[in-house]
């Protein structure tokens, strides 16, 4: 059988978007992209998986999960491709989890200053470890380290 019109092998799909075969295979048991099967069950992509992938690598650059974007990409008509539109609707959507990611990171860049020199990571005391020393209520030494059955976590 003939390359079939307007669609592309996973080689060509790989080429041009610089996502390798494997990735392709993992998003589309994923449901994040679609193929068609040739009689000898060979995967053929319609040229619009190129602006899908697009969308895929562009949100997880800005750390958005794939559950995240396997969501948004539910929230359009038949499966379409992503617009420019969509890109903007979606992203200010997702603003307000980038805004709280952003202020968290800041918190831990804050309190990782309070560990340099430390060396211990004491589970009493850490900002890290043990913010606002919330395993003080399981007695004494490091919680997280002891077995269960001696009381650990």
């Amino acid at each position: 059988m003939g390359k079939l019109p307007d669609l592309l092998t996973i080689g060509d799909v790989a080429a041009r978007s610089g996502v390798p075969h494997t990735a392709l295979r993992f998003y589309e048991e994923k449901g994040l992209i679609h193929s068609e099967r040739t009689g000898g069950n060979q995967r053929r992509y319609p040229r619009a998986v190129l602006r899908r992938l697009a969308f895929i690598r562009a949100a997880q650059r800005v750390g958005l999960s794939l559950e995240d974007i396997r969501a948004a990409l539910g929230t359009l008509p038949d499966g379409r491709t992503p617009t420019k539109a969509d890109w903007a609707r979606l992203s200010r959507q997702w603003q307000d989890e980038l805004d709280a990611r952003i202020d968290a990171l800041q918190r831990l860049r804050g309190r990782l200053s309070s560990c340099i020199g430390c060396g211990c990571l004491s589970l009493k005391s850490c900002l890290l470890q043990n913010p606002d020393d919330e395993l003080s209520t399981h007695g004494p030494g490091a919680p997280k380290l002891r077995p269960a059955s001696e009381g650990g976590i």
